[in-house]
């Protein structure tokens, strides 16, 4: 077959949706189809709505024998894909990735919401947030089938955007096969992501401030924009991972530290809590306490011998080639 990706990022960018788009090209082409990416270049300069003009346009010439479209993004790629799909009669699958509208009011008011409460409510949106969020809802009731990594962002997006149940389907993040992993030389609890209001640093480092007033063995490490080779070298070497983001779909960084077998510290509010809630630590990200005594529960030497056998003893796997076998059956089932 001939496969279309339509993705926001691909490497030389750096992040995760980078490097699971070329892992999915790279997994197809094994298989014998045909692949072609597209991905943001001009776009990432444009104004919204010019920018999904140009990679709708872009899209539409690239749609010659193509069997179907896999957009790896809701709102930035998914639109154009969903009208270019529509109008060349092609096969569109939105794998969704976090949560665009979310992520955009959180930034605007300064509020701290988590995303399993966000669409629970009215809440006042600016212009912009409106016309995305019918768009959003618009392109997703549109598309052919709805791929979400976790069942719980899927029963949130169901009641937010009157989802049809049958057109969504789970198919699981990555989650590699074990790696050797190096004894950590200090007590080193390792962040890494986008500086943005959702990823509550601020809150961390205040956390992180108290506990060293009672244990000043511990340092927090700040990463941001570094690429995967180089962040994997960082986990490998680090004490412990902590994210404790407002909330997280599937979190990259937390199945990169499983793989390491480093324990993690992660926000409650997340689509990994049910899998992984007897193997890692998980936090109220709204309550700076109990951020910190997490913390300070992992640098105690014997608390942390027990984390890392419970993260140890967990071997599920989930391939990048049994996503793209998986997505391939989507396929079948929507045609």
């Amino acid at each position: 077959m001939k496969i279309l990706i339509a993705t926001g990022i691909y490497p030389p960018d750096i992040g995760g949706p980078a490097h699971y788009a070329k892992s999915l090209h790279d997994e197809f082409v094994k298989l014998e189809h045909t692949v072609k990416v597209l991905s943001y270049k001009i776009e990432k300069k444009l104004p919204i709505g010019v920018r999904h003009f140009w990679f709708f346009v872009k899209t539409t010439f690239s749609l010659r024998g193509v069997n179907f479209i896999i957009a790896l993004d809701t709102f930035s790629v998914g639109l154009p894909a969903v009208l270019a799909g529509k109008l060349f009669g092609k096969k569109v699958i939105i794998r969704t990735g976090g949560d665009f509208l979310w992520e955009l009011y959180v930034a605007r008011t300064g509020y701290k919401i988590l995303l399993s409460e966000f669409y629970k409510k009215e809440r006042k949106y600016s212009i912009k947030e409106k016309i995305i969020f019918k768009l959003t809802r618009f392109l997703l009731q549109n598309s052919d089938a709805v791929v979400f990594s976790t069942d719980w962002q899927r029963g949130i997006f169901i009641d937010a955007y009157e989802l049809n149940k049958e057109k969504t389907f789970i198919i699981e993040n990555f989650y590699g096969e074990k790696l050797k992993n190096v004894e950590p030389k200090e007590k080193n609890f390792l962040w890494s992501g986008r500086d943005i209001p959702l990823k509550n640093l601020d809150m961390l480092k205040k956390a992180f401030k108290e506990a060293r007033k009672v244990d000043n063995s511990i340092n927090l490490d700040i990463v941001d924009k570094v690429p995967r080779n180089e962040l994997l070298e960082k986990i490998k070497k680090c004490y412990t991972i902590i994210l404790p983001s407002m909330s997280e779909v599937s979190p990259n960084f937390v199945l990169e530290a499983l793989m390491l077998n480093k324990p993690f510290i992660t926000t409650k509010d997340t689509g990994l809590y049910d899998k992984l809630k007897n193997v890692g630590n998980f936090v109220d990200p709204l309550d700076t306490e109990d951020v910190k005594e997490k913390i300070l529960f992992l640098a105690d030497d014997y608390n942390y011998k027990n984390a890392k056998n419970k993260v140890s003893s967990f071997n599920f796997t989930h391939s990048y080639k049994e996503i793209s076998e998986e997505l391939l059956d989507v396929y079948k089932n929507i045609s």
